[in-house]
């Protein structure tokens, strides 16, 4: 995984191949293949290391930073932690992330395991829309999944990377959403 992981983010998806890959790592292609599959599957897993914190791919639930997202009291503690967690994470996540989207335009399992990582996204963020609504501290005039709809956007590879563009460092972009969606989702009332 590290080496496939250095190899994506140095060369980019594109012109990282599997054999590079194993040359990197020292093993024989036949060895990547068995282990983890084509290079999709390469670049989905490297992904899902870095979520899983090295471990592999984990449910979101066993994540250290979801972990410590539940652990908090309040709705501004659980969103802080998340917010901070992608300023960590997005730096190397979202090239990856955007590889993995551009090459499904030319190939079917690319575009199939980009559409599985967003779909996954998706539904941790209904998971995190129900976690904060136990706070008692959301707005009622927003249902739960227009609050994992408007985290989900905001928390994209797109977002970060179009932000990153105009020059924003990860530490702004974390505290960037931490303060968009405490005053966006949370009840400002006492």
């Amino acid at each position: 995984m590290q080496a496939a992981r250095e190899l994506f983010v140095r060369d980019g998806y594109e012109s990282t191949s599997v054999a590079a890959i194993a040359e990197r790592a020292g093993v024989s292609v036949d060895t990547v293949y068995a282990s983890v599959g084509r290079k999709p599957e390469v670049v989905r897993a490297v992904i899902d290391d870095l979520l899983g914190e090295g471990r592999g791919e984990v449910p979101a639930e066993g994540r250290g930073y979801v972990e410590e997202i539940r652990a908090a009291r309040t709705a501004r503690a659980k969103l802080e932690t998340y917010a901070m967690a992608l300023g960590r994470l997005q730096p190397v996540l979202a090239p990856l992330v955007a590889a993995l989207r551009d090459a499904g335009q030319r190939d079917e399992a690319c575009r199939q395991a980009w559409s599985e990582l967003v779909g996954r996204r998706a539904q941790n963020m209904r998971l995190l829309a129900a976690d904060l609504r136990s706070t008692g501290e959301l707005r009622a005039d927003i249902d739960d999944q227009a609050v994992a709809d408007i985290v989900w956007a905001t928390n994209s590879h797109e977002y970060y990377l179009l932000l990153a563009s105009r020059g924003w460092a990860a530490r702004r972009y974390a505290e960037h959403l931490a303060d968009l969606w405490v005053r966006l989702l949370l009840d400002p009332s006492p």
